[in-house]
């Protein structure tokens, strides 16, 4: 019988084929199974996460204007009437201001401006913050809310109503019941509009007032009653989101007095204090609160309509 003819290399050659596309198409599996699609634990994971926590907005202002620029020059003749009387180069820098030292113009700014005669001193005093949050829970506004809340409690001002409570704590917001002839809203050590200093500097009242609903004080049918003419401490409606005005009048020296009238403000993440101070030498009587309550409003109005500009 005839054998068949043995060729080397067919049968391994076939053999090798074989394996190499089962390897292939194996190969091919595993590489398609790595890139496509996610890892279980992969998604586990995600599906354990949940949502992300929501960020606080920021607030309206991101920049603030130039102060020492902002006051126009017929308010500064008005809030400065001694410059008027200086020389040429002395009345140019008492209207054009000393800007205020900060290391950031973005976050705050501030202008003094200064003029003083032989019988009476004014000095203006415009300080702008921007308060910034670095909590992505708390806003803006409501960081900025907190720092304003502090300064009308420091100035003894007691809080509005419908304000927002203050980060001390509730008790915080109720001013307490007291007994005292000042009027209402006056921190202690400070002398209502109505009244005057003596000359230790510690200012009192005129005389017992017949309380807050009105009347005279007693023993001086002359003498208003200080809460009856509205100049005391107080909040302010009308002007950004909330505000309050301080008055605080004091002797200095034997025949000097001061007061400083301030005006704060907050219009979004802007905190605004304007502070219009008047010193008279050698007169017994202390600046006029009414004249100098009414331009320290009208500037902060001003600086209120340059903020929404």
């Amino acid at each position: 019988m005839q054998r068949k003819r043995y060729t080397p290399g067919r049968t391994g050659s076939a053999a090798r084929t074989a394996v190499v596309l089962t390897l292939g198409l194996g190969l091919g599996i595993g590489l398609t199974g790595c890139s496509a699609g996610t890892p279980v634990d992969d998604i586990a994971v995600d599906a354990k996460a949940g949502p992300a926590a929501p960020v606080a907005p920021p607030g309206r202002y991101r920049t603030l204007f130039e102060p020492c620029g902002s006051v126009p020059q017929a308010t500064l003749r008005d809030l400065l009437p001694g410059a008027a009387t200086l020389a040429g180069r002395e009345r140019d820098k008492a209207y054009r201001g000393t800007a205020a030292v900060t290391y950031d113009t973005d976050r705050r700014v501030g202008c003094t401006w200064r003029a003083d005669t032989p019988d009476t001193s004014h000095r203006l005093l415009l300080d702008v913050e921007r308060v910034v949050s670095y909590d992505t829970a708390v806003s803006d506004d409501d960081r900025a809310q907190e720092v304003y809340v502090r300064k009308q409690l420091a100035a003894g001002i007691p809080l509005p109503p419908t304000a927002p409570p203050s980060p001390t704590g509730p008790a915080s917001a109720t001013a307490p019941t007291s007994t005292s002839t000042t009027a209402p809203g006056t921190p202690p050590g400070k002398t209502p509009p109505g009244g005057t200093a003596p000359p230790n500097g510690t200012p009192t009242a005129k005389s017992p007032t017949a309380g807050a609903t009105g009347g005279t004080a007693t023993g001086d049918p002359a003498t208003p009653d200080p809460a009856s003419t509205g100049l005391e401490p107080r909040v302010l409606e009308g002007l950004g989101d909330i505000a309050y005005l301080d008055d605080v009048v004091s002797a200095v020296g034997a025949n000097s007095h001061q007061r400083v009238v301030s005006v704060v403000f907050r219009t979004s993440n802007v905190i605004v204090t304007v502070s219009y101070r008047e010193q008279t030498t050698g007169s017994g009587e202390a600046p006029d609160s009414a004249e100098l309550q009414e331009k320290a409003r009208n500037l902060a109005r001003l600086v209120a309509e340059r903020l929404e500009e």
